[in-house]
């Protein structure tokens, strides 16, 4: 996806000497680029113009996911934050702060409490800043932030950004050695993408210490991501050298957390930063480990729901790629010389998308007659490849599909905050 270009609205008149050095102070670390009234409403005013005109491969997301996004918001706004210090578990070795969960193989059933709670809060935050976008109602941004400072500002329920505990198999190890966890637990964060994709879009309601705060967490997550000199086992390295959704989960989540700390206006950016890094690893670790010549998962088709992480990969690999494209440097064009890459990708999973019955592997063991659902992917490569076809079948498909299990492997719930940009972005 190109980068961003800065808004065209009228800027605002002169700010005061007293909002212009506030304003200089928080550039140069914090997030965003909003630190007055003044500037807020210029960002409120970005947001709510109209969109381009829909065309076949570039339909009106705002208009066909409004009825869904405000009934959502609305509910969400009865809803307080409920951050994982209020969800405490006695097996936990961390502290109330740190994140605990338990893999679905553990001896005694497993706690997902945190799980489920993060889970939530990467549907609220979402569909609370899309209404916001879709009405500029403060109510639903207000509400948004709240549940922002509770998960990640306020230090009394902060969530540790770290993900030591994650998967934990309960009964192992033997006393007296550490519980540790494993790196699948790297796909229970995946929820935050969509929580940081919301985060630029919400300046009208996040004070200047706010914005400080949860970029100071997200840097700080991203540095546990993706830092090698640990002690200890590295659990997102192991994550991140897999050959399958997890890699790409992690592929994603560092996308997502660099570009939301990264330098933003006409700061430069070194060859060797982060999201650069990232960019290299899509174009070569990625599409070399995970996509076959035909633009198939391989190893996805070795789990007992190979049509299901096969198009889990499908979105996840669509939202890096959307991410990380530049005007400069379009990896949906990107392919190795024997093939692939995401051109091949979607055309190779279209026809199955279209029709689960021409699935030529063996069937998901459970919830294959409820796939495929809307993918993400369908949307952005109609708007990439101007695919008209891509477009129409998204819309299509149910974006809510009932059974946890299914709407967990839909990795966006909101599209419209990846096909519109907040007013700072540059």
């Amino acid at each position: 996806m190109p980068m961003p270009s800065r808004t065209n609205a009228t800027p605002p008149a002169a700010p005061s000497r007293r909002d212009f050095c506030a304003a200089s102070c928080c550039t140069a670390s914090a997030l965003l680029l909003s630190r007055s009234g003044l500037l807020r409403a210029a960002v409120l005013a970005a947001q709510t113009q109209a969109a381009p005109p829909a065309t076949p491969s570039r339909p009106d997301v705002a208009a066909i996911d409004r009825d869904r996004i405000l009934a959502a918001a609305q509910r969400y706004l009865t809803q307080p934050p409920a951050p994982i210090t209020s969800l405490p578990c006695a097996r936990s070795p961390g502290s109330p702060h740190d994140y605990y969960s338990e893999a679905d193989s553990s001896p005694s059933p497993p706690y997902t409490a945190h799980r489920d709670a993060l889970f939530a809060l990467g549907l609220a935050v979402p569909a609370l800043t899309a209404a916001h976008l879709l009405t500029g109602d403060e109510r639903y941004a207000g509400h948004a932030a709240e549940w922002l400072r509770e998960w990640f500002a306020d230090p009394a329920t902060r969530m540790t950004p770290r993900l030591d505990y994650g998967q934990v198999v309960t009964g192992q190890p033997e006393a007296g050695q550490p519980v540790e966890g494993r790196c699948e637990g790297i796909l229970e964060t995946l929820p935050l993408v969509e929580v940081a994709q919301s985060i630029p879009f919400l300046a009208s309601a996040l004070s200047p210490s706010d914005q400080l705060a949860l970029q100071a967490w997200f840097a700080s997550y991203l540095h546990w991501l993706t830092e090698t000199q640990d002690s200890g086992p590295r659990l997102a390295a192991l994550a991140r050298d897999r050959k399958d959704h997890h890699a790409t989960s992690w592929l994603l989540q560092a996308s997502a957390y660099a570009l939301l700390t990264a330098p933003i206006g006409d700061a430069p950016r070194s060859e060797s930063s982060a999201l650069d890094e990232l960019r290299h690893r899509f174009r070569t670790t990625a599409l070399r480990a995970q996509i076959a010549a035909d633009g198939s998962f391989p190893h996805e088709l070795s789990s007992s729901a190979p049509y299901r992480d096969s198009l889990f990969n499908l979105d996840m690999m669509a939202a890096a790629c959307q991410l990380l494209s530049t005007r400069f440097e379009s990896l949906w064009d990107y392919q190795l010389d024997d093939g692939p890459g995401m051109r091949s990708a979607i055309a190779y999973h279209f026809p199955f998308i279209a029709d689960r019955a021409r699935w030529p592997f063996r069937a998901d063991a459970t919830h294959f007659d409820q796939l495929p659902a809307r993918r993400a992917s369908l949307l952005f490569s109609a708007r990439a490849y101007r695919r008209p076809e891509y477009a129409a079948l998204w819309k299509t498909l149910p974006p809510d599909p009932a059974a946890p299990d299914i709407l967990r492997t839909l990795p966006l719930h909101q599209p419209l905050l990846w096909i519109r940009q907040p007013a700072h972005a540059a």
